[in-house]
């Protein structure tokens, strides 16, 4: 079983000082799309002015632009404790034990709009780009999603997508009994169900460490659906599939 999270737009400083190594991430049949997006970002990071108005960052938010411009140069950390946020800090991987670490190694996937899919312990810098920022001969969509996607279905196996849509459209998830987007819901006193939001983040990283602490062994959706229910959450089927036929799971917050 894989869990592909979605990126955060906050990341932490620091790191130990071993650069960016591209060909060590994980999902090497990335590496040729991931040079291409570094290499614009660094070029766009000397001239700031630019960089800010393609990040659409405001005055506050200028070190982001020193982040990019030390992109390959600057300290690296594993994904899963680079990034912070709700869905992060819900996940609060830096406490987890280093058997949960381990197994999140093999099993949870980030999806990073300049590193495309990251294993969750994939040595990256800090940096600053996102799904829809705008780099100068690059066109996000069509530059990732078909690669994604490929290296997803290459990958097999049970896959539950815990992305926004924003990032789903960076490469869908392949059309299979064994892989779903999972939809934040909350369900009010009529028993009508509404999507979230915010909220929605927190519930994923919640669940993403749940997962990450027990382990479960499960080879199928609907395996998946009873351990979340003797685990706490309420995981169930949309009666209707998503895009072009994606199982769609609502997790109830």
């Amino acid at each position: 079983m894989r869990l592909l999270l979605p990126p955060s737009e906050t990341k932490r400083d620091g790191g130990v000082d071993v650069a960016l190594d591209l060909r060590a991430l994980s999902f090497g049949s990335l590496t040729p799309v991931r040079a291409e997006t570094t290499a614009a970002v660094v070029a766009l990071a000397h001239d700031p002015a630019d960089m800010m108005r393609a990040l659409k960052l405001g005055p506050r938010q200028a070190h982001e632009v020193e982040r990019n411009r030390h992109l390959l140069d600057s300290p690296t950390m594993p994904a899963l404790d680079r990034y912070t946020g709700v869905l992060f800090d819900a996940l609060d991987a830096p406490t987890l034990d280093a058997g949960a670490r381990a197994y999140a190694a093999d099993h949870v996937v980030v999806h990073s709009a300049l590193f495309g899919l990251l294993g969750a312990m994939d040595a990256i810098p800090a940096y600053r780009l996102s799904h829809d920022s705008r780099l100068p001969g690059v066109r996000m969509k069509a530059l990732w999603r078909a690669p994604n996607t490929a290296a997803l279905e290459a990958a097999g196996g049970l896959l539950l997508d815990l992305r926004s849509e924003a990032y789903v459209e960076l490469g869908p998830v392949p059309v299979h009994a064994d892989a779903a987007f999972v939809r934040v819901v909350s369900v009010d006193g009529s028993g009508r169900k509404r999507a979230l939001n915010h909220f929605n983040k927190r519930a994923k990283g919640l669940f993403t460490r749940a997962v990450l602490t027990a382990q479960p062994q499960v080879e199928s959706i609907e395996e998946l659906i009873d351990w979340a229910h003797e685990a706490g959450f309420s995981l169930s089927l949309s009666p209707e599939p998503i895009g072009a036929g994606v199982r769609e799971l609502e997790l109830v917050a």
